[in-house]
């Protein structure tokens, strides 16, 4: 824990960036060298009195029994202090250190979090505002490099591009414990079927084409395609910077469709980086990063802890029950010729192996929902790379070398009590897309 402590007067060198359904990011514009190239990420707590599953708490019994072999984990009395070593003795080691920046932990004030709470609150969507806040009851932060730039790049003058990318899941199920009613889960996206949920309850505007499947795939084309859906309709699942501020996609509530004059405000800002003809510097912005996701191989670790998740929530969500020792639910809800061997079975296992398969699923939730940051500057003869772990990329369109830096961020540690609200998200996002399907069958 580092001994500096922000206070009040301390709020204004940070100004919002962004935000998840957890966290407030903020990007710091101060004289400080601690500070310089370093972002900010505040807890939040959710307003009309509804928590987290138990965020402020440390970890309970069942996630000391889950998480034990990462002795780290077991000592500290703080759940903030226990999410950042989960990433650092976790997630790490399973991305690769070179991808993944554990932060630093900071002390703050409360004064210093009601400033920034005061200070961030109109440039936050609307949305946002009316389901969270600022948790002013936390003591610190977590304090990690921006990587949205290149410290010896914008700094000093040259540009630096990032784009930020939510791959979501990335493969098709095929655990033995997806019920037959809900085979639509081995043949379809988990997230086209959320498009669908998301869509009737009025979260998103409009349907998105992207396809993670597309992303994973290991072919330059169907990537190439996924960033160009991305692009066209970017949510909350694409956004790019320019030096460090943003100039596509949503600050944290989503982006609808990409209209004309958003593409072209988009084109303008390209011109510093890509040296591209007139009306292509987007074309080519898209074709460096497919190339990137290609060439790297960055997606084949992430897909890889993804498929932790062996067992799909359906065979997860017993083996959990089995950790909490109680009876299981979604077994008591199943009819009697529903109720196969299979499930059963899962409950007679011995505890070290209900362990596992949960604590795959929770890691895998982790990376489901983590984000991808992928920074590029270009280089001219006579530059070398900043940093050993960067690499480069050549973009043949506009004969361009560019340096290029990849990060994971957002690598949470998902809470036990979770599973619960994972098992009812996925009964609601089947059930929803095949009553669609079944409208639209019968139109």
């Amino acid at each position: 824990m580092e001994m500096v402590i922000l206070d009040k007067e301390d709020a204004v060198d940070w100004v919002y960036r962004g935000e998840g359904a957890a966290n407030l990011v903020l990007a710091y514009t101060g004289s400080s060298p601690s500070f310089i190239g370093k972002v900010m990420r505040i807890q939040k707590s959710q307003r009309k009195g509804k928590s987290r599953v138990n965020e402020n708490e440390v970890l309970t019994a069942h996630e000391r029994l889950l998480w034990r072999e990462y002795k780290e984990l077991m000592v500290w009395p703080n759940r903030e202090i226990v999410q950042q070593l989960y990433v650092k003795h976790v997630m790490s080691p399973l991305l690769g250190p070179q991808h993944v920046d554990a932060g630093m932990r900071v002390r703050v004030t409360k004064e210093f979090l009601l400033s920034v709470e005061k200070n961030v609150t109109c440039r936050r969507p609307a949305c946002r505002i009316d389901s969270s806040q600022v948790d002013v009851n936390r003591d610190s932060v977590l304090i990690i490099s921006d990587h949205s730039v290149f410290m010896n790049g914008p700094v000093k003058g040259g540009p630096c591009i990032t784009v930020e990318i939510k791959p979501k899941c990335g493969f098709l199920p095929i655990s033995r414990f997806i019920a037959e009613e809900n085979a639509v889960k081995r043949t379809l996206s988990r997230f086209k079927m959320h498009q669908e949920l998301k869509l009737h309850n009025q979260e998103i505007s409009e349907y998105s084409e992207y396809n993670p499947l597309d992303l994973f795939s290991g072919s330059l084309d169907r990537i190439c395609k996924a960033i160009e859906a991305l692009y066209a309709t970017p949510q909350n699942n694409f956004r790019v910077f320019l030096n460090g501020s943003i100039v596509f996609g949503g600050l944290g509530g989503g982006a609808g469709s990409t209209t004309v004059l958003v593409g072209e405000a988009f084109e303008d800002s390209l011109k510093d980086v890509i040296k591209a003809d007139d009306g292509m510097c987007k074309t080519s912005f898209i074709q460096l990063v497919a190339e990137t996701v290609y060439s790297s191989g960055v997606l084949d670790q992430l897909l890889e802890v993804q498929k932790l998740d062996a067992y799909d929530i359906e065979g997860a969500i017993h083996a959990y029950y089995n950790i909490i020792s109680q009876p299981c639910m979604v077994c008591r809800e199943l009819s009697k010729d529903k109720l196969s061997n299979r499930h059963t079975s899962l409950h007679s296992i011995p505890l070290e192996e209900s362990l596992k398969i949960v604590k795959d699923y929770l890691i895998s939730a982790t990376v489901k929902d983590c984000s991808l940051m992928i920074s590029f500057r270009p280089m001219v003869d006579g530059d070398v790379l900043s940093e050993s772990s960067h690499s480069t990329v050549y973009l043949g369109s506009t004969k361009q070398v560019f340096e290029y830096k990849v990060y994971f961020i957002d690598l949470d540690l998902k809470p036990l009590k979770k599973m619960e609200d994972y098992y009812k998200l996925d009964k609601k996002i089947v059930n929803c897309y095949c009553q669609m399907a079944k409208t639209e069958h019968k139109r």
